[in-house]
C-alpha cells in the first residue's frame, strides 16, 4: 500500500528501493489521496465524533419538557422561534458528517411519532457520553456496540411490558390526555383545553372512516394572523381562503344548502391563438368566424357546467372574468386557482370526482355537502363546506398575534395530531415525566448483574444514560436535579408501586405521573430508545473519515491532475518517479506513463 494508517496518524511507505528514495530526496513518488484531503482514523476520530454529537445534544437540551426554553433561529431570510426538536435540528444546518446522524433520527422520530424529537437526540448524545470512557480506555467498539444493541432491545421490551392497554370505554380519555401531554411543552400549553379536544375530534373522524394513514392529507391547518389565539376553531369539513376573483364575483350567491359541487381541472378562460399560429383567409368575414369559434368553445364549456345541475364550480386552473360573470348570471358560485390539496380534500369530503373535461358530466361525479358558505375570518374570507356526506376531512383554523406564534402553533398541532394517531394505533400508553426512563434504567441495572465481563459495565452505562430525561426536566425547570433523581431512584428501587413515579414539574418534587394524567403512547418511548441505541451504534462503528476537498480547478476533478498543474507535465520529482517505473518495465524514460499504467485519482476524485 502507498499509505499506511497506524494509531490514527497518517504514515507513508514507499514502494521503491532505498536508492530510489534517496534519488527523490527521501519522499515517495506515488500520491494516493488528492492534496488537501483531510483524513483521520482510529480512537481520536471516534472520540471526535462523540464530542460532536454531544455538542449537538447540548444545543437542544434546554428545550425539553414543559419548562423548556425556546430557540430563535435566523437563516438570513426569516426568523423561527421554536422548541420543537426536529425543527431546530433541521434549521441548525449541522456540517459535521457524523453529527448529522442525530438530525436523521430526530426527523425519523418526527415522521413516525410526531413527539419526542428532543428526547431521542438527548438519549443518543448521553449514551455516547457514558460510553466515551470505554473508548478512551481501549475497549473495542464492536464489544461496546454488541452490548448497546442488547441493552436497547431489552429497554424496548421493558417499555412494551410496562405499557397499559386502553379499552374502548376509556379511549376518549386516553386520547385527550395524550394530546394534552404533547401540547404541554409547547408555546400553546396554556390553551391545551381548547386545542386538545379539536385534535382528538379531527383524528377520531378519520379513524372511524378507516383513513387514519392519510392524516397529513386530510387534516388541513390554515393560519390567519391577527385576533386572539382562542378564536381558533375546527371545521368538520373543508375550509380554504377565497381565491383570486374577477369582476362579477360579488354578485354570486355566497350560501347554499345541499348544493351540487362540480370539481374541475379545466381552464375556463377565453384563450386566443398562439402568437406563432398562422391562419390564411381570403375574406374579412372569415376572420370573424374564427373569433366566433373561439367564443363558442368557452361557451360550450360553460353551458356544460350549468347543464349538469351544479351549484358550485371549483377548478384547479383559472376561471376567467367571462366565466365568472356567466356563472353569476346563472346563480352559481365559482372559484378558480384552488390549491391542489384543498381540491382533493373537497373531493374526499363531498364524494365528488375531479374532472379533466366538461364533456359527459353526470350526477355520479358531482359532490354534495349540507351547507356551503363564504365566511369572514379576521381580514380573510373563507369558503367553508360543512355537514359533508363523508366525514373524512377536517380543517383547523389558527389565529394569533404574530406569524412566528402561529407557525409554532401549527408545529405544535402537527405533533399533537401525530401523537393521537399513534395512540389509536398502539392502543397502549405509558406515563411521562421521566417515569418510564427511571423504571427501564432500574431494570437494566438489575439485568447487568447477570452479565459477566465488560458487558456488565456497558449495560450499566446505558442504564445511567437514560436518567438524562428526568435530570434535564429538573434542570430546565430550575429544580435541584440531584435531590429529585435520588428520590426517584429510591422510590423505583424500594416501592413496588413506584414504577410510575416521575418529576413533578408543578411542585418541584416527585409524583405518580400516571395518576397525574401525563400519558404518552408506548410507541413514542419504544421508538425513541430503539432509534437512540441504533444511532449510538452507527457513530461507534465509524473508525475513519475522509473529507475530499473541492478542486479549485474544475478540469482537475475529471482529468485526475493535482490542482495547479493546468495540463502541464508532471514535476521533476513526479517525472523521475514515472521514469523509474517505466524503465523497470522496459518503457521509455519520457516522463509519460508506461503501458497499462494510468494516473491514480484520489479517493472521491473520480
Amino acid at each position: 500500500r502507498a499509505l499506511l494508517f497506524r494509531s490514527g496518524k497518517k504514515q507513508k511507505e514507499s514502494l521503491y528501493p532505498a536508492s530510489t528514495m534517496n534519488q527523490f530526496g527521501g519522499r515517495p513518488g506515488i500520491i494516493v489521496l488528492r492534496e488537501g484531503t483531510d483524513t483521520s482514523q482510529g480512537k481520536p476520530q471516534l472520540i471526535s465524533n462523540i464530542n460532536a454529537c454531544q455538542a449537538v445534544a447540548d444545543a437542544v437540551k434546554t428545550t425539553l419538557g414543559p419548562r423548556g426554553m425556546d430557540k430563535l433561529i435566523y437563516d438570513g431570510r426569516q426568523v423561527t422561534i421554536s422548541n420543537d426538536g426536529a425543527t431546530i435540528m433541521r434549521l441548525l444546518e449541522i456540517a459535521h458528517p457524523a453529527a448529522k446522524t442525530l438530525v436523521d433520527i430526530s426527523m425519523s422520530q418526527d415522521a413516525e411519532v410526531g413527539d419526542g424529537t428532543t428526547s431521542v437526540v438527548l438519549l443518543a448524545g448521553e449514551i455516547l457520553k457514558q460510553l466515551k470512557p470505554f473508548v478512551e480506555e481501549g475497549v473495542h467498539p464492536q464489544i461496546i456496540m454488541k452490548n448497546v444493541r442488547d441493552a436497547g432491545r431489552l429497554a424496548v421490551q421493558k417499555v412494551l411490558d410496562l405499557a397499559v392497554p386502553s379499552s374502548e370505554a376509556n379511549r376518549d380519555e386516553m386520547l385527550l390526555k395524550c394530546a394534552s401531554t404533547a401540547l404541554n411543552s409547547k408555546l400553546i400549553a396554556s390553551h391545551q383545553d381548547l386545542f386538545a379536544p379539536m385534535v382528538v375530534d379531527a383524528v377520531k373522524m378519520l379513524h372511524e372512516a378507516g383513513n387514519l394513514e392519510e392524516l397529513k392529507n386530510l387534516v388541513a391547518i390554515k393560519k390567519i394572523p391577527g385576533g386572539d389565539v382562542r378564536s381558533s376553531f375546527l371545521v368538520q369539513g373543508v375550509a380554504f381562503k377565497k381565491t383570486f376573483s374577477y369582476a362579477g364575483f360579488e354578485q354570486m350567491t355566497k350560501k347554499f344548502t345541499n348544493p351540487k359541487i362540480l370539481l374541475l381541472n379545466v381552464e375556463l378562460e377565453l384563450k386566443s391563438e398562439k402568437e406563432n399560429a398562422e391562419v390564411r383567409i381570403e375574406d374579412p368575414e372569415q376572420y370573424q368566424s374564427i373569433v366566433d369559434a373561439e367564443w363558442q368553445v368557452i361557451y360550450d364549456k360553460l353551458d356544460a357546467c350549468v347543464a349538469c345541475g351544479a351549484n358550485i364550480v371549483l377548478s384547479k386552473l383559472p376561471i376567467g372574468d367571462l366565466a365568472t360573470q356567466y356563472f353569476a348570471d346563472k346563480g352559481l358560485f365559482c372559484a378558480g386557482r384552488v390549491e391542489d390539496g384543498d381540491l382533493r380534500r373537497v373531493a374526499k369530503a363531498t364524494g365528488g370526482s375531479i374532472q379533466t373535461s366538461t364533456n359527459g358530466i353526470f350526477d355520479g361525479v358531482l359532490g354534495t355537502c349540507g351547507v356551503f358558505e363564504e365566511r369572514q375570518v379576521g381580514d380573510e374570507r373563507f369558503n367553508v363546506f360543512t355537514e359533508c356526506t363523508k366525514s373524512l376531512t377536517s380543517t383547523l383554523v389558527l389565529r394569533g398575534g404574530s406569524e412566528q406564534f402561529i407557525a409554532e402553533s401549527e408545529r405544535s398541532i402537527h405533533d399533537a395530531l401525530m401523537v393521537v394517531k399513534r395512540s389509536i394505533q398502539s392502543k397502549a400508553v405509558v406515563a411521562g415525566g421521566g417515569a418510564v426512563e427511571m423504571e427501564v434504567s432500574k431494570y437494566l441495572r438489575e439485568h447487568a448483574l447477570t452479565i459477566e465481563g465488560k458487558g456488565q459495565l456497558i449495560v450499566i452505562a446505558f442504564a445511567k444514560a437514560l436518567e438524562i430525561i428526568p435530570r434535564q426536566l429538573c434542570d430546565n425547570a430550575g429544580f435541584d436535579s440531584t435531590d429529585i433523581l435520588s428520590a426517584l431512584r429510591r422510590k423505583h428501587f424500594r416501592d413496588e408501586d413506584g414504577k410510575w413515579y416521575g418529576v413533578d414539574i408543578a411542585n418541584g418534587d416527585i409524583c405518580d405521573t400516571y395518576d397525574a394524567g401525563v400519558w404518552e403512547p408506548s410507541d413514542n418511548k419504544s421508538n425513541s430508545l430503539a432509534a437512540a441505541a441504533e444511532a449510538a451504534c452507527v457513530i461507534l462503528s465509524i473508525d475513519e473519515t475522509v473529507i475530499n476537498p473541492r478542486s479549485q480547478d474544475p478540469g482537475a476533478h475529471h482529468s485526475g491532475m493535482m490542482p495547479g498543474m493546468d495540463g502541464q507535465k508532471p514535476s521533476n520529482m513526479m517525472g523521475n518517479a514515472l521514469d523509474f517505473v517505466n524503465s523497470q518495465k522496459g518503457g521509455s524514460r519520457s516522463g509519460n506513463l508506461g503501458n497499462g499504467v494510468s494516473y491514480m485519482k484520489g479517493r472521491g476524485g473520480g
